[in-house]
């Protein structure tokens, strides 16, 4: 909010400036102002540096915090780093973290370098360092947010900008246990060691799934716009690969577009909802119900057509525990992105439907994406707005257990009883 932030030096009203903060620490990109247009250095300074605390996540950025002023970790400290990191043993996690850090410090710092020759053609040097700095980190965290008033629509006849921000976009959702597997494998590999790794089910699901998804949605936003003179069809066939692949990239909740979002088809905005909705993987700087839970609830479905009363993947079987939490974080998503959209429709009703629903989702799954409505919203969407990007970025299981659940234990078993369903 203080005058050093915006550009006009004057002060931002509190639900602008509650709006962007929680957009950069949720890690959406959804924006009611023009970011580079708005805000100063060093609200934008501010701005990205939001964007990194809540793309490492609560507990990473405390950690790192501790590290930095050499403040010796308790076993509390070390109990929650282990719950928010998901791993097996309290001895891991600080490393866990230390690797964390390099690894984001070495996919940001190589799309740095690797945008400012880009960058430097059309502005000064200094000004592209900043830009590439700002675009890497936001394009790693999966936030969104453009220092350029069009995103980076400006940029479409430049597949090389596409390629790397959408590379950094794919590996900062794909989650960095992910990564950090990955990077064991290939260390084995090519220091020809006799150690075998064995990739772990989380790995084989999130790579696979979301292999998938973007071919799926490149073919489809290809199908569906290549012949749309507000999009595709003006351009090469090349460079309308590289869009069709940029879309289906960023749709999985990074929030930068190359095409005019309000301009798709209505087809294609609803591709984009779903793709949004399932999101990025676990572990990750995205949001949305994650890959692994689509992957699970697609698995449920087959093991039902076929009979059985297992789900299997990879020769594994899943626990019902992890079907009953998969089966929760849709429902619970679904429930939230309708109630979302319901209230939107109510606080901004002369918007049309799908594109409230392609915010509510969008907001939900801290995608940023946009048909160009945002800055329209009433003070009461705006709130609705702020609302669902944290929900979707806190959890919406962990949130609703926190309200509703009851922790004590209990030992009551009842007997069962079968029931039509379907």
């Amino acid at each position: 909010m203080m005058p050093l932030s915006s550009s006009s030096g004057t002060w931002t009203d509190p639900i602008t400036a509650l709006f962007t903060s929680t957009s950069a620490v949720c890690v959406t990109g959804l924006s009611v102002v023009d970011v580079g247009k708005f805000y100063s250095f060093w609200g934008q300074l501010f701005l990205t540096l939001l964007v990194q605390i809540g793309g490492l996540g609560y507990m990473t950025a405390t950690s790192t915090l501790l590290l930095i002023i050499g403040r010796k970790f308790s076993l509390r400290d070390k109990v929650t780093l282990q719950q928010s990191l998901d791993t097996q043993g309290i001895r891991g996690g600080l490393q866990l973290v230390k690797s964390i850090i390099a690894v984001t410090l070495l996919f940001e710092l190589t799309g740095i370098f690797a945008l400012i020759p880009i960058f430097s053609q059309q502005m000064s040097f200094a000004d592209s360092i900043w830009q590439a700095i700002f675009h890497s980190v936001n394009a790693f965290n999966n936030a969104g947010f453009s220092l350029f008033t069009d995103n980076l629509m400006g940029y479409v006849h430049q597949p090389m900008v596409s390629i790397i921000v959408g590379l950094l976009i794919i590996f900062g959702g794909i989650g960095y246990q992910v990564i950090l597997e990955g990077y064991l494998w290939l260390r084995t590999k090519f220091s020809r060691s006799r150690d075998y790794i064995s990739f772990s089910l989380t790995f084989c699901v999130v790579t696979s799934t979301t292999i998938t998804l973007l071919l799926f949605g490149t073919v489809a936003f290809w199908f569906t716009e290549f012949y749309n003179n507000d999009t595709l069809a003006k351009l090469s066939w090349f460079e309308q690969l590289v869009a069709a692949w940029f879309q289906s990239v960023s749709t999985r909740t990074a929030g930068f577009n190359t095409i005019d979002n309000g301009k798709m088809l209505v087809t294609s905005q609803f591709i984009t909802i779903a793709l949004m909705f399932i999101g990025a993987s676990p572990g990750s700087t995205g949001g949305g119900i994650k890959t692994t839970t689509a992957r699970i609830l697609a698995s449920c479905t087959g093991a039902a057509l076929q009979g059985r009363d297992q789900v299997n993947l990879y020769r594994l079987q899943v626990p019902n525990g992890l079907i009953l939490k998969a089966v929760g974080v849709a429902v619970g998503s679904l429930f939230t992105v309708i109630c979302s959209t319901g209230l939107l429709s109510i606080t901004d009703h002369k918007i049309g439907f799908i594109n409230i629903l392609f915010e509510a989702t969008s907001a939900f799954a801290t995608v940023g994406l946009s048909t160009g409505i945002t800055a329209s919203l009433s003070d009461a969407g705006r709130l609705v707005i702020i609302a669902t990007m944290y929900i979707g970025r806190v959890g919406v299981l962990l949130l609703m257990a926190t309200i509703f659940t009851d922790t004590k234990p209990s030992l009551i078993k009842y007997p069962q009883e079968s029931m039509l369903v379907g």
